[in-house]
């Protein structure tokens, strides 16, 4: 059975971010005292804040530990975050089972191949534009914007816009007169 991007965009309630290289460009700082720097693109989080306004779910996987993802989790209400994982597919296996939730439900983004087996193993593997060539080819989708530059947010909307959600979410804030920003 040949299943189409729309099928599967139909079925999606999760989204399993990697972190570097997906939410952020994938570059990683120091400053003079050593410590980590990331920079994360504001329209990614506030895609993250109309995906669950919508009534979505979202996790953050990644190989590597870092206290500034704690802190964007937290400001994006993100409370499912798998930071330091060795073998990424086990998580996600762990998550699933954790959730109750069907592989084909969970959409996952990528950029390179340790998130090999997470793309296998879910029912919308994203790839994002500047992904390795390796993880494109396994993607159902690879985005138009490069990880770290809105990929999240042309996801959220691909998603949102094919379950017909996408014009409420538009109307909702269309309508709110003292609305301030929604996500950042």
């Amino acid at each position: 059975m040949n299943i189409t991007l729309l099928d599967r965009l139909l079925k999606i309630d999760w989204l399993v971010l990697d972190v570097d290289g997906v939410l952020t460009e994938g570059g990683i700082g120091y400053d003079d005292h050593g410590l980590e720097q990331k920079a994360f693109f504001v329209r990614d989080g506030s895609g993250m804040k109309i995906w669950r306004f919508a009534g979505k779910h979202a996790a953050l996987l990644t190989g590597r530990s870092s206290r500034i993802v704690e802190v964007r989790a937290r400001e994006l209400e993100v409370t499912r975050v798998m930071q330091g994982v060795a073998d990424k597919w086990e998580a996600l296996q762990s998550l699933i089972k954790e959730i109750g939730a069907k592989p084909e439900q969970i959409c996952a983004m990528g950029d390179d191949v340790v998130d090999l087996g997470v793309l296998h193993s879910c029912g919308l593997a994203v790839a994002v534009a500047d992904a390795c060539p390796e993880t494109r080819a396994a993607a159902h989708y690879v985005t138009r914007a490069p990880g770290g530059r809105g990929a999240v947010r042309e996801v959220i909307e691909l998603v949102l816009r094919a379950q017909g959600h996408w014009h409420g979410v538009v109307e909702h804030y269309r309508h709110r007169t003292a609305a301030g920003p929604i996500g950042s």
